[in-house]
């Protein structure tokens, strides 16, 4: 191999290192018997939650994963593969892919990480199944609302009580 395409591959395994380096999550999949209008909606599904899903050859991937420290991710390396990498929420690529695969039997779900923790199949659909972060913070407001919620009802209910005190 000449010293031109093994710079080329180094450089391409260095660009997915610093794709493991700067995602929160990693989502490995296989892809295999989806047809291109379903990959494409898959890619659509995904871009919309601020997921990026590359599909990168199986030595890459090996080499990268080692270089960022996620050796672990090596026996998910096997087969047609993609993953799914997001820079921002760590749980889209999970609900997604989770949810795509509900409907399409011929994607599955290898594995991943999670916030740097490596996961198995089982922890990431039970990730997949949390609420967003936004839901998340709705529901604690409307937690933290409800005693002052309460007490504004109270003071209501007896001001109105003395209200028809008044008029009898």
């Amino acid at each position: 191999m000449s010293e031109q395409a093994i710079a080329i591959k180094a450089k391409k395994v260095d660009e997915v290192v610093e794709k493991f380096n700067n995602a929160t999550s990693a989502i490995v999949v296989d892809y295999r018997g989806l047809t291109v209008e379903q990959v494409t909606d898959l890619r659509k599904q995904l871009r919309d939650a601020g997921v990026q899903m590359n599909v990168i050859k199986n030595k890459v991937l090996v080499r990268a994963a080692e270089k960022a420290g996620y050796e672990g991710l090596n026996e998910l390396f096997a087969g047609p593969t993609a993953v799914a990498f997001s820079d921002e929420d760590p749980i889209a690529p999970a609900k997604v892919l989770k949810k795509f695969a509900d409907s399409v039997d011929a994607l599955e779900i290898k594995g991943g990480y999670i916030e740097d923790k490596i996961m198995s199949i089982d922890e990431i659909n039970t990730y997949a199944t949390l609420p967003s972060r936004e839901d998340l913070l709705s529901m604690l407001a409307n937690v933290l609302q409800a005693p002052v919620r309460n007490v504004a009802y109270a003071v209501k209910a007896i001001a109105d009580k003395g209200d028809e005190g008044d008029a009898a």
